[in-house]
């Protein structure tokens, strides 16, 4: 079994083939970008794919693309550190066939990838809560409103997010009509407040 592992951590990439070794896994490939696995991926695909959330060149929802793009029958498990709702929401509109947080002990990352090569499914018990908590909430913000957001945090302008995001600046407006009434807010500043708090940004991304 072909496993490509991408995380910009070599002690995460270390760790996890040394671990995949002592099990008998010996045909793993670590790549600390996403375009490292894009090029490689020009020679041979691979039987799983995992891949953390934050890495250096791209984000890892445009590399999901990539992939399947490339290898249309791609089986993606995200081994990740986050667990705010907007990572989740991403996540889970992404479709992917498992999800690992870094918290839990790497078994239960060989207990997802011996899933997911026998065609299931494997999601770790936080991500399954977390899942919960988005099904029981309607208002969660989709990820191009999220995209908005993370925008809006920056101090940028209707004109310039439409740029960012190729999109118009009616769709823009669209977005944030949106984000207010799903956050409850009546002005900007309480905006990026509840949304800091909902875990939907990062507090780093209103700088």
């Amino acid at each position: 079994m072909a496993i490509a592992f991408v995380d910009d951590h070599e002690m995460v990439l270390e760790g996890f083939k040394s671990y995949m070794q002592k099990k008998g896994l010996n045909m793993v490939e670590a790549f600390s970008t996403g375009h490292e696995l894009l090029s490689r991926m020009e020679n041979r695909v691979f039987d799983i794919y995992i891949a953390d959330v934050e890495l250096p060149d791209m984000e890892v929802t445009c590399l999901i693309d990539l992939i399947r793009e490339k290898h249309p029958e791609a089986k993606i498990i995200i081994h990740t550190i986050h667990e705010e709702m907007w990572v989740v929401n991403k996540i889970t509109e992404k479709k992917v066939d498992g999800v690992v947080y870094k918290s839990a002990h790497l078994e239960q990352l060989l207990e997802a990838i011996v899933a997911v090569a026998n065609s299931s499914q494997y999601y770790c018990p936080q991500f399954r809560k977390s899942q919960k908590r988005l099904y029981l909430q309607n208002d969660i913000p989709s990820v191009r409103e999220t995209e908005v957001l993370k925008n809006i945090a920056k101090g940028l302008s209707t004109k310039e997010i439409a740029a960012r995001l190729f999109i118009s600046e009616n769709t823009v407006e669209n977005h944030r009509k949106n984000l207010f009434r799903k956050l409850h807010s009546h002005n900007m500043a309480e905006l990026i407040v509840k949304a800091i708090a909902a875990g939907y940004i990062n507090p780093e991304e209103t700088i």
